[in-house]
Order: structure tokens, then sequence, then C-alpha cells
């Protein structure tokens, strides 16, 4: 596949996707929001994916969500700096690093989908509980955090791949 943005402005032409992500994320949030908000659920498939509407305070996993706010502000300094980090990468990628800088692409648009829940709403709004009946719960989720999984996997997977490509032929 061709990479869109390639040249002068390196993979920048991949921000699209970062877009894409932060509109999905905010329209399934405000739409989660609203019709989760009498506190049921709503199985999707039975005994293993339901709609739930969480709010994390914290970062993943809820780490520091019972702190005193100031990890809202620690949160969203890391995620401007993560970010502006992301741009600047995708601007050094070369042609031929498509994986790469969707990967990054990916993780950007899941920063900035939190980020906006953090500064807009003091909490990330989370909807996607994945569990196996009562026995195993994975901690609830939204598209953002699927995005910045999904780019997390591709980077390590490209780490690999690099690693790979650079070690020395055996005759």
């Amino acid at each position: 596949m061709p990479n869109p943005g390639a040249g002068r402005f390196g993979c920048l032409g991949w921000l699209w996707l970062s877009v894409v992500v932060v509109v999905l994320d905010q329209v399934t949030k405000l739409y989660f929001n609203s019709a989760l908000a009498d506190g049921r659920e709503i199985t999707v498939i039975p005994n293993l994916l339901s709609w739930l509407l969480a709010y994390n305070y914290g970062a993943a996993f809820s780490f520091l969500a019972d702190g005193a706010g100031w990890q809202r502000w620690l949160f969203a300094l890391i995620a401007v700096v993560v970010s502006a980090v992301l741009v600047v990468w995708l601007k050094r990628l070369g042609r031929g690093e498509t994986w790469l800088a969707i990967a990054l692409a990916l993780v950007l648009g899941g920063a900035l989908g939190n980020l906006y829940d953090r500064m807009a709403h003091g909490h990330v709004i989370d909807f996607i509980f994945v569990h196996w009946k009562d026995i195993w719960r994975f901690p609830v989720f939204n598209i953002a955090d699927c995005a910045i999984t999904v780019g997390a996997i591709m980077l390590a997977l490209d780490m690999f791949k690099s690693r790979k490509a650079e070690e020395p032929a055996h005759d």
C-alpha cells in the first residue's frame, strides 16, 4: 500500500487515521454516555460482551483513579507530550514505513480521544465490557483504548521485524 504522506512531510498524511479514531471514539462515547446513563448493562454476546457505562478517573486499569484530582492533569500532560512526540515521529518517517505510520496514527488518535475526555469531563468514558460469565472480567474500555492497544501491538511487531532485518546473514 502506498504511503500517503511520505516525502517532505514524512508520514503526516496518516493523521487522517488519527482523526477517524478520535471522531469514532467521541461519537460512540457520546452515544453510550446517553444510552446507558440509567446504569443498565446491554448484553451484546451473552457471557462475553456487553455495553456498560463506566467513568475512569485514572489511567489504564484505573491506575491512580483514587487520587485527589491531580492525576487528571498529570495524564493530560503525558498525553500532550506523547502526542507531540508521535507527530514529530510521523513527520520523520520515510517511504516504506507504512506499518509504523499506521501504528503511530492509531496510538495518537487514541491518546487524543482520551485526552479530550479528561479535559471536557474530568474522566474518560468507557463502555465496552468483555467478560466470561462471572468468572473473568476485563476492565471496561473504549474505542480510543482499542486504537492505542492495536497501535502498541503493531509498534512491538515492527520492532521485532526491524531487529530481524538488521541481523547479519549466516553463511
